[in-house]
């Protein structure tokens, strides 16, 4: 039998190359359910409880969502990963930008419905952009850790947080979120680099996310061919896909305009955007 938990052996990492990462098997959505402690009732479900979420897998692991049914229309999902690691803040202070306001600003114009995977440390450095995401009904905030550290060893040169910090990262992600005035954090996580195993979907457990992957990587980052992203995104998108970009200037430049470009192509295909929760409830 297929094993929900294995390894992915490619990850979406901001200064690695960019490929598909592994599979795991659907399982039925269901309603967000209260987690198992006070503590961390406080993370992913109490701001978040009619978010659809799903099913634990086996043995109680934290359940792992890939793309939404082949059969139920041509709707897609595009995300964006709002990366920024802890340790960055001087950079930001020297003047890099990791934020993308033209591209919020280009889904707002288009009307495209987006799931921002938003690390904690990103929302601490951009409160103001993160409250305005997150009171958007166009778009859901999901969390991509406090930290941008690996929950894996050897993912791509991350730093690596240990198996005993992995729960606390994440809380933390949420935590930040509240101070920034992100009501409604959604209970989806997304693992820095991709990179997971079953220790890490262990470690979540408590916390009551579902990790969510991608079947599409755009290949934005660092890239600087705009048409090149955007044929890689038209070539992979299929019913319920769901799609891998950033929200971070200078590491993903060419961004805004691919969306530019595939939003009004995918549509005149007769695709319809949605927001992950909108995949995983259907």
């Amino acid at each position: 039998m297929i094993t929900l938990v294995r390894r992915v052996t490619a990850a979406c990492v901001l200064g690695a190359a960019l490929t598909a990462c592994a599979a795991a098997p659907h399982q039925s959505a269901r309603a967000a359910h209260p987690a198992p402690t006070a503590t961390s009732r406080t993370s992913a479900t109490a701001a978040a409880s009619a978010a659809p979420t799903l099913a634990p897998g086996p043995g109680g692991l934290t359940p792992v969502f890939r793309n939404g049914s082949r059969a139920h229309g041509r709707t897609v999902a595009l995300t964006f990963d709002a990366d920024m690691t802890a340790d960055q803040g001087p950079r930001a202070a020297a003047g890099e930008h990791f934020d993308n306001p033209g591209l919020i600003a280009a889904l707002r114009a288009l009307k495209v419905p987006a799931t921002v995977f938003m690390t904690g440390r990103w929302a601490e450095e951009y409160p103001e952009q993160a409250r305005s995401i997150g009171r958007d009904p166009l778009f859901e905030v999901a969390n991509h850790s406090y930290s941008h550290h690996a929950f894996t060893d050897d993912c791509y040169g991350l730093p690596t947080v240990s198996g005993d910090r992995m729960r606390a990262d994440v809380e933390r992600a949420y935590a930040a979120f509240r101070k920034a005035g992100v009501p409604d954090a959604r209970p989806y996580f997304r693992f820095p680099g991709g990179c997971y195993d079953r220790r890490a979907l262990k470690a979540l457990t408590p916390v009551g996310v579902t990790a969510v992957q991608w079947d599409v990587v755009s290949g934005d980052a660092f890239a600087t061919d705009a048409e090149a992203v955007s044929r890689q995104v038209l070539e992979g998108v299929r019913p319920g896909s769901v799609v891998v970009m950033h929200c971070t200037r200078s590491a993903a430049p060419t961004t805004e305009r691919v969306v530019r470009t595939v939003v009004p192509e995918l549509r005149e295909r007769g695709y319809r955007f949605v927001k992950v929760s909108a995949l995983i409830g259907s």
